[in-house]
């Protein structure tokens, strides 16, 4: 008789024992798929929405005259050797990993009297700045035309205004269309206008003072878009914002840390439970054991039995336990999580799980292997 028929034979006869087995381990199996596939997707939804929220790479023109700071970096209004202009801000999305870069925001600045009060004004691309700062919240709505102006908070109790309020700036009419909620920065003291309105006040027709490039670098080496723009701007100065990268590499390393320290766990859970079974299992057939030894199974017949009973069984528990896994991380994300980032029935993960099955199938059974091939086979019989 072949060493496999007695294993499916046995596991046949014990179908309780296999399937306690079985489901125990298939939950440790689930438990790590379902940490790795949520981690998986939260690391694609968090790289997403830190792509999308801000800049992480700053154009400015090459001047040490700066004072306004974006991100750690301090810009302003200057004597700038050669402005930037929007011939220069279009030619950012010309460079070769121009599919990475989300948004390219330019600004024009400029120090004003109004009312009486001076202040900085911004000249941007409404849509674009928008788009870049999603976590603005105002009091207002949308600007929908050149005459329209936002306020920082701070800029709006200096002047008094509220939206709908009219401003004058340069001998210009402007309504103020919302005033941001604080923010805790520079730009609560700031007067947001068009760029082409704001070009057209101070008489610099074309030319912008700085630009902010929101890069998707969860592909792609952040320090080689930075060196494109620079080849094809190099009279500008271009900067990686190093905060916000490394905010991003300090997340996605805690969510894998986490991941890992979870799995550890689930999988040293799976492995007692396969250990507790198979001893069972082997202390109930110790009769049985000692016979196989009497009419002349060896040692190592004994251990590739238990083993053999020990693999089939996690191959099963790895196959429940990568599709419960998957689908209910799936669940998990949609519903729970609200993650926009879909989890995706992965294959390598279903070879992961069955080597991962099998690997502690095994390591919880090579004892209990071990033990019942150790019986003398003269103990075992006695009872008979």
């Amino acid at each position: 008789m072949r060493l496999s028929t007695i294993s499916m034979n046995n596991l046949r006869r014990r179908r309780g024992k296999a399937l306690l087995q079985v489901l125990g381990l298939a939950a440790g199996v689930a438990t790590v798929v379902s940490m790795l596939a949520i981690t998986a997707a939260l690391r694609a939804d968090t790289e997403q929405k830190l792509d999308q929220y801000g800049a992480n790479i700053l154009v400015v023109p090459r001047s040490e005259d700066l004072s306004l700071s974006y991100g750690g970096v301090s810009v302003g209004v200057s004597t700038a050797v050669q402005e930037l202009t929007d011939a220069d801000v279009a030619s950012i999305r010309t460079i070769p990993n121009a599919e990475n870069i989300s948004t390219v925001a330019p600004k024009l600045l400029g120090a004003v009297e109004v009312g009486g009060t001076r202040a900085l004004l911004v000249g941007v691309d409404f849509p674009k700045e928008l788009r870049l700062k999603r976590w603005w919240t105002f009091e207002g709505q949308k600007p929908e035309g050149s005459e329209q102006v936002i306020l920082g908070r701070d800029a709006a109790q200096r002047l008094k205004a509220s939206p709908g309020s009219r401003l004058q700036i340069l001998g210009r009419d402007f309504t103020v269309a919302a005033v941001l909620n604080p923010i805790g920065n520079q730009e609560d003291g700031l007067i947001f206008a068009d760029l082409g309105a704001v070009q057209g006040l101070l008489g610099k027709p074309g030319q912008v003072s700085l630009v902010e490039v929101s890069a998707l670098c969860s592909t792609c080496p952040i320090d080689q878009i930075v060196a494109q723009i620079g080849d094809k701007l190099p009279e500008a100065k271009v900067m990686a914002l190093a905060q916000v990268m490394k905010s991003r590499e300090e997340t996605v390393e805690q969510l894998g840390n986490f991941s890992l320290a979870v799995s550890a766990v689930v999988l040293l859970v799976g492995g007692l439970v396969v250990l507790t079974t198979m001893m069972s299992s082997v202390n109930e057939r110790t009769r049985e054991i000692g016979i196989f030894r009497a009419v002349g199974f060896r040692r190592s017949h004994v251990v590739q039995i238990i083993l053999m009973e020990a693999v089939l069984l996690s191959l099963v528990s790895g196959l429940v336990g990568w599709a419960v896994g998957t689908l209910g991380s799936s669940l998990i994300a949609q519903r729970v999580a609200q993650l926009e980032a879909p989890v995706s029935w992965n294959p390598l993960l279903a070879v992961s799980a069955l080597g991962l099955a099998t690997l502690v199938g095994l390591a919880g059974s090579l004892y209990p292997a071990l033990r019942a091939s150790a019986l003398d086979p003269a103990e075992a019989l006695r009872g008979i």
